[in-house]
């Protein structure tokens, strides 16, 4: 038997059914409820409305849970790559042997991007942030390709996304060359993903770079723990640029931009901002940490608890251990990787911090590893997007293939003035 929820509405009574989701998730379907009652509910900021039913990612903040099409984060990161975790988030299933061939060579035969395209970069002021660039040049892509602003097929989404993952790491990594006055580099057609992006990053026309195996199995688990997150802001925004029919590369553009916001994208950044603070003022970690508690001005802790999680960010006990081994590898010296260690441990080890659940996110370990890598801050954002690319792309490709896909249009509750006149310029 179905299960309703009954709503009391001057003196009338209406039931609205209760919809339960593959991991027992409730929720009430009020699609209906302005058509019978004339009302409509109000949530700032949508925390309490599902915008959607979706099959791609499952968050349980209490427990820390974390999978992609069922498969929990903790069994990809230790035995899947970034293109195979892709490939299962976008497509729905891990690809087989020649699936994972066929769309690793689609990465690397289009990994190039329009020499008309390069020009582009050069219109930009050498200060230019690099999230500017990617987003712009990432909306460029749909005028380069035409063919696949007009997906009706597997094959066409399949070769798309391709096109997608791999050329914003090309534009990524362009934009920041654009931003130091460095020649574009060319991908090379024999690295993997990961590797290929740290070449075009920092080889230079007399130094090739050569990535650690540590440096590339680090950032490789960067992008693949960033791949998806269920309905946050810029995947939200996504679906929502996508419902009006928007293509691929002009709604991706938009989740560029959604995710470029300090509240989001931005707190890997703000995690060495505030480190640099903590350095700059030679205060001791703990010190820093009784100003915290004591919620002085100024004073915050960047990277700790989640609006979601209310356990560990599964992602960040993974991102810990990656850190720890390339940071060992590259025997690096940097004291605000030696403050960021300390004020972990100091954190887990206060009950302050614990008994609130402000256990380290992915954020704060995330800023570690690509200070580590020498990925300069303004290019923290960036990195993210490259790594949910994959999330934004199945969410487009979900929303398109829903038989019931209506363009978004929220409603809103007016507060303003009422029943007001134009008034001549002269009596203003």
């Amino acid at each position: 038997m179905s299960r309703t929820a009954r709503i009391e509405l001057d003196g009338q009574s209406y039931e609205f059914p209760v919809v339960e989701g593959t991991e027992n998730e409730l929720a009430i379907d009020i699609s209906k409820l302005r058509s019978e009652t004339g009302y409509i509910t109000l949530d700032d900021g949508y925390s309490n409305t599902g915008s959607c039913k979706s099959e791609i990612t499952f968050i349980d903040g209490d427990q820390g849970i974390l999978r992609y099409r069922g498969i929990p984060i903790e069994e990809l990161a230790e035995k899947s790559t970034f293109i195979e975790s892709a490939y299962l988030v976008i497509f729905g299933k891990l690809p087989n042997q020649e699936e994972r061939d066929r769309f690793a060579g689609l990465l690397s035969d289009h990994a190039m991007v329009d020499e008309g395209m390069k020009k582009h970069f050069d219109a930009f002021p050498p200060d230019a942030h690099p999230m500017a660039i990617t987003s712009a040049m990432v909306n460029l892509i749909s005028g380069y390709e035409p063919d696949n602003t007009s997906i009706d097929s597997e094959k066409e989404m399949e070769e798309a996304a391709a096109k997608l993952m791999s050329k914003v790491r090309t534009i990524a990594a362009a934009s920041y060359k654009a931003s130091i006055g460095e020649p574009i580099v060319y991908p090379r057609y024999d690295l993997r993903y990961a590797e290929n992006f740290l070449h075009m990053m920092f080889t230079k026309p007399y130094k090739p770079y050569e990535p650690t195996p540590a440096v590339s199995k680090a950032l490789n688990l960067f992008l693949l723990l960033h791949a998806d997150h269920e309905q946050n802001c810029s995947t939200s925004t996504v679906r929502m640029v996508a419902s009006s029919q928007a293509n691929l590369f002009a709604s991706c553009s938009a989740g560029v931009n959604a995710l470029w916001g300090p509240r989001h994208g931005g707190a890997n950044a703000a995690v060495i901002e505030m480190l640099e603070q903590i350095r700059d003022s030679d205060m001791d970690v703990k010190e820093y940490v009784r100003r915290v508690k004591s919620k002085e001005d100024g004073i915050k802790l960047m990277g700790f608890g989640h609006r979601v999680y209310r356990n560990f960010d599964p992602r960040s006990k993974i991102l810990r251990a990656a850190a720890d081994d390339m940071l060992e590898e590259l025997n690096v010296t940097d004291p605000l990787l030696d403050i960021a260690q300390e004020l972990a441990d100091a954190a887990l080890e206060d009950d302050y911090f614990v008994e609130r659940k402000l256990y380290p996110n992915v954020d704060f370990y995330s800023g570690m590893i690509l200070r580590a890598m020498g990925i300069p801050v303004n290019m923290f954002t960036v990195m993210f997007a490259i790594g949910r690319m994959p999330g934004w792309i199945a969410n487009w490709k979900e929303l398109q293939e829903d038989p019931k896909n209506r363009i978004y249009r929220p409603r809103q509750i007016y507060v303003g003035p009422t029943d007001q006149h134009w008034v001549a310029r002269e009596d203003r």
